[in-house]
């Protein structure tokens, strides 16, 4: 549910945000969580977003697994397990709702500082403005850190279907 949860924090968009959001990005990231007894595990993939909330995590390392939301369900395919999950969000992160919250950290022009449903995260943009970093701690108080590399920011849209998760058809269903 962490990985989840997490996954919600890239389920909005905003217009009027002083870090840029497009209707579409792909960017690799590594996701590393760090636990209150100081044991980290740390997650490496790809991930793509089409706005306002089509959402597809590709995790490579560790575990193979992919994870695609709509912004009102959420599709696990873990290929190690070889097991599909179907989850209804109940409560998840809503970037647009935490970018609006978003106010420079003293005077940078890089670093920002948001609160939002009684959490606070730290986000680190590039010279362009583009997403580069999120820090914040989950519900089990947890570090989470998801930094993002090769950000590319597209103009226009892909096909939907491209965002969705397929799994083999032998895969066991938990949740349908």
């Amino acid at each position: 549910m962490k990985r989840l949860w997490i996954m919600m924090i890239l389920s909005g968009i905003l217009a009027a945000s002083p870090i840029s959001i497009p209707e579409h990005f792909k960017a690799e990231f590594t996701q590393r969580i760090t636990n209150p007894d100081k044991k980290v595990i740390q997650y490496k993939g790809t991930v793509e977003f089409l706005g306002p909330k089509m959402l597809k995590w590709v995790y490579q390392e560790p575990t193979q697994k992919e994870v695609c939301s709509n912004g009102e369900n959420v599709t696990v395919v873990d290929h190690d397990l070889e097991q599909v999950s179907y989850y209804l969000i109940e409560k998840g992160f809503d970037l647009a709702k935490i970018l609006k919250t978003a106010k420079p950290y003293k005077e940078s022009k890089t670093v920002f500082i948001a609160t939002y449903q009684g959490k606070h995260y730290t986000i680190e943009v590039d010279d362009k403005k583009r997403l580069s970093r999120v820090v914040f701690y989950d519900d089990l108080e947890n570090e989470v850190w998801i930094i993002f590399e090769g950000m590319q920011y597209g103009k226009h849209k892909q096909p939907r279907e491209s965002l969705l998760c397929k799994a083999p058809a032998s895969y066991d269903v938990v949740g349908e």
